[in-house]
C-alpha cells in the first residue's frame, strides 16, 4: 500500500501559491494516472487506484496546512498504512526555488504541516518530497508562502514537480524504494 499526500491550503484563494506546491504536484500525479481527487473522506479529497495489485491512495487534505495531520492521521489509521508507506509532498523555504529533495524520515524543519502530521501519526518515519520555494528576502514568511511564484520561477518549479512525479511513479510502481529514489533524484 502507498499513500501520497500533497500539502496545501484548500480554496481558490490559495491555488498555485508557493505553499500549495504539494497540492499541485499530487494533482499532476493524479492526472498522469487518469485519477480525479474528488472523494471527500476524513477531511481530505482522495483518489484510489491499484497498481501491481497494491492500493494507491492520493490525498489533498482540506484541513488547511497547519492541521494537515488530522486528515493524514485519520486516513493512516482507517486504511492501516504504516509510516514508511506514506509520502508527503511539501514546500521547503530553506531550499532554492525548484530544488527537489527526497527524505525517508526526519523532523519537521519548522514546517507546520509536517509538525501536524508528526503529531497526529506519532511518527517521523514517513517519506518526504520537498520542493524548494526559497526563503523571502524582505517580506514576511506568511505573505511569501501565500503568493504565486514569480514568472521566471514558474518553469523551474514545474520542472521540479515533473521530477517529483517521476520519482513517485517509480515508487508506486515498486520499481525503486525511497532510499534508491533519494540517490537518483537528490
Amino acid at each position: 500500500m502507498r499513500m501520497i499526500v500533497g500539502l496545501g491550503n484548500p480554496g481558490q484563494k490559495y491555488e498555485h501559491t508557493k505553499h500549495n506546491v504539494g497540492f499541485d504536484t499530487v494533482q499532476q500525479l493524479a492526472d498522469s494516472l487518469n485519477l480525479q481527487l474528488k472523494k471527500n473522506e476524513f477531511s481530505a479529497l482522495t483518489a484510489t487506484t491499484k497498481i501491481n495489485g497494491e492500493k494507491i491512495l492520493l490525498v489533498k487534505p482540506l484541513t488547511y496546512m497547519n492541521d494537515s495531520g488530522r486528515a493524514v492521521g485519520d486516513l493512516m489509521r482507517y486504511y492501516q498504512f504504516k509510516p514508511e508507506e506514506i509520502a508527503v509532498i511539501q514546500d521547503d523555504l530553506d531550499m532554492p526555488v525548484g530544488k527537489l529533495r527526497l527524505r525517508t524520515h526526519g523532523a519537521s524543519g519548522g514546517h507546520n504541516g509536517i509538525k501536524s502530521i508528526i503529531s497526529a501519526t506519532g511518527s517521523q518515519d514517513f517519506n518526504r518530497v520537498k520542493i524548494g520555494i526559497q526563503h523571502p528576502q524582505r517580506s514576511q514568511v506568511v505573505n511569501w508562502v501565500l503568493t504565486p511564484f514569480a514568472g521566471d520561477d514558474v518553469p523551474v518549479v514545474l520542472n521540479a514537480m515533473d521530477h517529483a512525479v517521476q520519482a513517485l511513479t517509480l515508487w508506486i510502481n515498486e520499481e525503486k524504494d525511497f532510499s534508491q529514489l533519494m540517490n537518483q533524484f537528490n
